[in-house]
């Protein structure tokens, strides 16, 4: 996560209005199935990248694994999804047709669209600041919330664990030979590894009394402002402008109709 990104437009957006604007793009797209609303949703929220301070290189790293699954599971449609319109190749059951194109396309589009938004908003977010926001103005439970925090912090430690585990296992000449045989052993060690820290780490927060049942104070006030309204409302207008132009294509396809 880059510190520049964080200091963009977006990085001084509150972080629950940021999960509002996600919540809000995510739920429009998930009404329907069709590349329109999809591809509209997706094309107005890269044209907004500038104002994340978030390079393409930066949100390629970061949304490469779902871009990837979305291909896979759009080539999965392509070639067994239910076939309607011209059919092109036809083995067994493995039908090309249509529809299935077309459907492999919304899902594709829709995959993209819901994923980018949460990429570009939450990389812009401080960890801390989204605790914050969810202790003081969501009202979420404390224990919860720093729990969260806590193991949220932790993930970025894994790689560094890796990384670490793999140096000493080479060190020491154990799984020189056998890829998948390292890889199995060095990820249960890595998994060991992060029970023993999380146990440690939760007991250490309790010693402290952080799942006291009393109510807790904050070090840093969390607040709304205006321009977190701004995000919101720019959030409820792609979301508006991607349904009214499925609809105006003919393209919108209601989930419940399916």
């Amino acid at each position: 996560m880059t510190i520049d990104a964080r200091r963009g437009a977006l990085g001084g957006v509150n972080a629950l209005a940021k999960l509002v604007a996600a919540l809000v793009l995510g739920v429009a797209l998930l009404l329907s199935i069709d590349p329109v609303s999809a591809g509209v949703s997706l094309a107005l929220t890269l044209a907004l990248l500038p104002f994340a301070r978030l390079s393409w290189r930066d949100l390629w790293l970061r949304v490469w694994p779902i871009a990837l699954s979305a291909v896979i599971a759009a080539l999965g449609t392509t070639l067994y999804g239910r076939p309607s319109g011209e059919i092109y190749v036809q083995w067994g059951v493995l039908r090309v047709s249509d529809g299935s194109i077309e459907l492999a396309l919304a899902i594709l589009l829709r995959v993209l669209a819901i994923a980018v938004p949460s990429v570009i908003l939450f990389a812009t977010t401080d960890p801390t600041d989204l605790a914050d926001a969810l202790g003081q103005l969501a009202r979420l439970p404390a224990r919860f919330v720093l729990g969260a925090l806590a193991g949220l912090r932790l993930v970025g430690l894994l790689i560094d664990d890796w990384r670490e585990l793999g140096h000493a296992r080479r060190s020491r000449g154990v799984a020189d030979t056998g890829r998948l045989r390292r890889f199995a052993g060095q990820t249960f060690a890595l998994f060991v590894l992060a029970i023993r820290r999380g146990s440690k780490l939760a007991t250490a927060m309790e010693a402290r009394g952080f799942g006291a049942p009393v109510a807790r104070t904050w070090a840093r006030p969390s607040r709304l402002r205006p321009r977190d309204g701004v995000l919101v409302l720019l959030a409820v207008g792609i979301a508006a402008a991607s349904v009214g132009a499925a609809v105006w294509a003919g393209t919108w396809t209601f989930v419940l109709g399916l």
